[in-house]
């Protein structure tokens, strides 16, 4: 199977709205680098509306995974510092450290989503080895994920699961409440 994977850009918005649209209302607006404070995320339209906007203002970062020219998968990837006061952050990351590294260059990884017919075809994969290729490239010292200690649903755990990141070089970092936090050291 053939999958490109792109990084998000403003050009990529209407592949990328549409890919929420068919599968996934959530749009990921709750892990953009904004302060969420007094926003309203709780209807559809209203999600998509600040969706666009993140995406074109490039608080909303990640990669898209294409098959036959139709996306069929995301994950979404920002600097953790970017993302400290998002929704996400404060409603299911409240337990993890907010410290950095060393220079304060840690990636975080917030989500997978993959169309339900294109799952456990290798997507995910391939959209984590172009986040660390690139973030590598981009000066990150490491790759931060938080999955949950232990494995609900796919919906619950779109974040990905913990063996799928200790199969990729992933090693345990920190324990927080309910999820974990793993790290991959970039070289």
């Amino acid at each position: 199977m053939n999958i490109a994977i792109r990084k998000l850009t403003p050009e990529l918005l209407d592949d990328y709205l549409l890919f929420f649209d068919t599968y996934e209302d959530c749009y990921c607006v709750c892990y953009a680098s904004d302060n969420h404070e007094g926003k309203d995320f709780s209807q559809k339209e209203t999600r998509r509306n600040h969706a666009a906007q993140y995406v074109k203002d490039g608080m909303i970062q990640g990669y898209l995974a294409y098959w036959d020219n139709q996306v069929v998968g995301w994950c979404n990837a920002n600097s953790k510092k970017n993302c400290l006061k998002c929704e996400g952050w404060n409603v299911m990351l409240s337990a993890v450290s907010t410290k950095e590294s060393a220079n304060g260059k840690v990636k975080s990884i917030f989500c997978f989503t993959v169309a339900p017919d294109m799952r456990r075809k290798g997507i995910s994969t391939q959209l984590l080895k172009q986040v660390c290729k690139d973030a590598a490239i981009d000066g990150f010292d490491c790759i931060e994920v938080y999955p949950n200690r232990e494995f609900k649903d796919t919906f619950s755990d779109h974040m990905g699961p913990i063996d799928f990141f200790k199969k990729h070089g992933f090693v345990l970092y920190e324990e927080a409440g309910k999820k974990v936090v793993m790290r991959k050291e970039l070289q």
